[in-house]
């Protein structure tokens, strides 16, 4: 029988984004699990889809939230993260051996999760008139993957508790925006994927604990340094500090967050 890991990686080489994000929702029922194998990475991972285009942040038009493309272009960016989020779960669960059996399958259940919420924006987004592939997107997510794809510790900390954590704080004023642009059930999925994002999130803190206390490293220093060494992006608030909270980040990381927004910009 095929086992958790072996599979999670099949997956992530899948270009075919629906059997993808299907065997994703299917990912860890019965599947026995092999921790102790170490694979060795196969050429084209993530697997991706002609379209979207993949093109720099910083070339993505911004569409005004008036118009019906606007706000399909929006809800396709979060498809699009969402999708991105798959892979980061299906990354996890193959490539990092010798973990608790506990740690894939929790990551398990964040891929077959966030397969869910592209799902559900993808549903959406063809109400709109449109599909996932419509328009341009960027791979920030994976950028981070790759580079941190050598230390688990500087995956967790920096994927899961950076970036993706900064969807905690974005998903509110995002939802705001689309209902308050008559996009209510966008508001609706949003809900959805924040409340969930939680748990993925809280997941990211726990296992970030866990491997600082094996290393015998305390997590608020240990954080500062991989954020640095790591050039990650520095988060900015406003914070959505509830949700953080909800997460598992301590007090001590929420006042260092404040702390970052506040000092000036590294050069």
């Amino acid at each position: 029988m095929e086992e958790l890991r072996s599979r999670a990686l099949a997956l992530l080489t899948c270009a075919d984004v629906d059997e993808k994000v299907l065997g994703a929702g299917l990912l860890g029922d019965g599947l026995p699990l092999d921790a102790d194998h170490d694979f060795a990475e196969p050429a084209g991972i993530p697997g991706r889809p002609p379209k979207p285009e993949r093109v720099p942040h910083t070339q993505l038009k911004q569409r005004s939230m008036r118009t019906l493309e606007g706000r399909a272009a929006l809800v396709h960016a979060l498809a699009h993260i969402e999708l991105n989020a798959v892979d980061l779960a299906l990354d996890i669960v193959w490539r990092f051996a010798r973990m608790p059996e506990a740690f894939y399958r929790q990551w398990a259940q964040v891929a077959r999760e966030e397969g869910l919420h592209f799902g559900l924006l993808r549903t959406h987004l063809r109400g709109m008139g449109y599909d996932y592939g419509s328009f341009p997107a960027h791979d920030a997510l994976w950028e981070m993957a790759e580079k941190t794809k050598g230390d688990i510790l500087a995956r967790i900390a920096l994927v899961p508790r950076t970036l993706e954590a900064r969807g905690l704080d974005a998903s509110p004023p995002i939802k705001a925006k689309l209902v308050g642009a008559g996009d209510h059930r966008a508001g609706e999925i949003l809900d959805v994927i924040l409340r969930d994002e939680i748990g993925h999130v809280a997941v990211g803190n726990r296992w970030y604990r866990w491997v600082c206390d094996a290393r015998g490293l305390d997590p608020l220093t240990t954080y500062a340094e991989l954020a640095e060494r790591y050039r990650a992006p520095r988060p900015r608030g406003p914070f959505n500090v509830e949700a953080r909270r909800a997460a598992g980040f301590e007090e001590a990381e929420l006042v260092a967050l404040s702390a970052g927004d506040r000092a000036p910009p590294t050069i």
